[in-house]
């Protein structure tokens, strides 16, 4: 999408709103009017928008609670079982503990990168200083979600979240899964080498443009535009480098450390191998590349229902409602679960919503690898 471009949005209140704010998640994907969606139906999309019309406004004492609370848990936990030795059950439930909440807090960066760009400043500030540079995890590195919401990339090789992993090709999934060991490593190595990044201007740009961004499609390019705001990403960045520089200058000088790098690797590996399966059910990853109709990513798009505690933990801060998401993105986290619910108890039985929705993890799981035998079959039919 280039930049200045004019879209038009529904309000909550049922009320049009033209934008030409391309950092709006509501700008690039949530419009009803749109041409295409319209062409496949005029009635289900706008039918179920009116139902969850009144839930579009994000509470914001339930981002700031939720976010402190999972914080003040999961940062106690971590330094408990990073300064615990040997194996035990205590030092096991904090890891446990410590995983789930840090994969939480970390979650929040899908939710600001649809703020609108004067949406909760504060919040989106204080998620940085708090998790997003020290972790390694600038909110400015997921700006390219955005794109995954563009009608004209989504499911095509310019979707840097998307994979072909149910064509029956295991080099497919391999790429996929290869990522979770490589992926620290990755992150690590990028923020010792910011400051070098600096040295010429191109050099700058190809970096935000090809190593900037968290994918699992690493082909896909970051889009900037004129209103990027380069030095705001640049002082983040900066200052995720020179977390990364103290603790390796503070391991090579034996300075002393509130924590080593050991539990940090051993951590983010199992909080990523989470963050791997959640995105991997996230989608039925069916499309090959070309470009998809809005009912078509629709019904790419994969609800998990599933247990109301532990589905949460899995798939916090709404991630488990995906296609729901997809259809709004501009719906807050916390809504979400209430939208989901109103729609299930209106729609028709073959409303293509109710096609998105699994009861249960393991029977979206079932349903791709029933899919990937299906494609591997089909290719080896083909090749014979």
């Amino acid at each position: 999408m280039g930049h200045g471009e004019t879209f038009f949005e529904l309000t909550g209140a049922g009320k049009l709103r033209i934008s030409n704010d391309t950092d709006s998640a509501a700008a690039v994907f949530d419009r009803p009017q749109s041409k295409e969606s319209v062409a496949d139906d005029p009635q289900w999309y706008s039918s179920m928008r009116v139902e969850v019309a009144d839930l579009f406004r994000p509470n914001q004492s339930v981002y700031w609670l939720d976010l402190i609370a999972t914080l003040s848990i999961g940062y106690p936990c971590l330094l408990a079982f990073a300064w615990m030795e040997g194996v035990s059950w205590q030092r096991a439930l904090c890891f446990a503990v410590a995983v789930l909440a840090i994969f939480r807090a970390g979650s929040f960066i899908h939710e600001i990168a649809h703020f609108r760009h004067d949406e909760m400043q504060s919040f989106r500030w204080f998620w940085n200083a708090t998790f997003g540079i020290p972790l390694l995890m600038p909110s400015f590195f997921y700006v390219s979600h955005l794109g995954h919401h563009n009608r004209q990339k989504f499911g095509t090789t310019d979707d840097g979240e998307y994979l072909p992993l149910a064509d029956g090709k295991w080099t497919s999934l391999f790429e996929f899964l290869i990522q979770v060991p490589l992926l620290p490593l990755w992150v690590v190595l990028r923020f010792l080498l910011s400051p070098l990044t600096f040295l010429h201007p191109r050099l700058r740009t190809w970096t935000l443009e090809h190593a900037s961004s968290f994918v699992i499609n690493f082909r896909a390019r970051q889009d900037l535009q004129p209103s990027t705001p380069r030095f705001r990403w640049a002082m983040i960045e900066l200052a995720a480098s020179a977390v990364i520089w103290s603790l390796v200058l503070g391991v090579l000088f034996d300075w002393p450390l509130l924590i080593t790098p050991g539990p940090i690797i051993f951590l983010a590996m199992a909080v990523l191998t989470l963050n791997y399966l959640r995105t991997f059910v996230a989608h039925r990853y069916q499309s090959g590349g070309e470009a998809m109709s809005f009912r078509q990513q629709l019904e790419d798009s994969i609800n998990v229902e599933g247990h109301p505690l532990l589905t949460e933990l899995i798939f916090p801060v709404g991630l488990r409602y995906h296609a729901l998401h997809h259809l709004f993105p501009s719906l807050p986290y916390h809504n979400l679960g209430i939208a989901h619910r109103r729609l299930m108890a209106v729609l028709p039985e073959d409303a293509p919503y109710r096609r998105t929705v699994f009861r249960t993890l393991r029977a979206a799981l079932a349903s791709w690898w029933n899919d990937f035998r299906t494609a591997a079959k089909r290719n080896h039919d083909y090749a014979s």
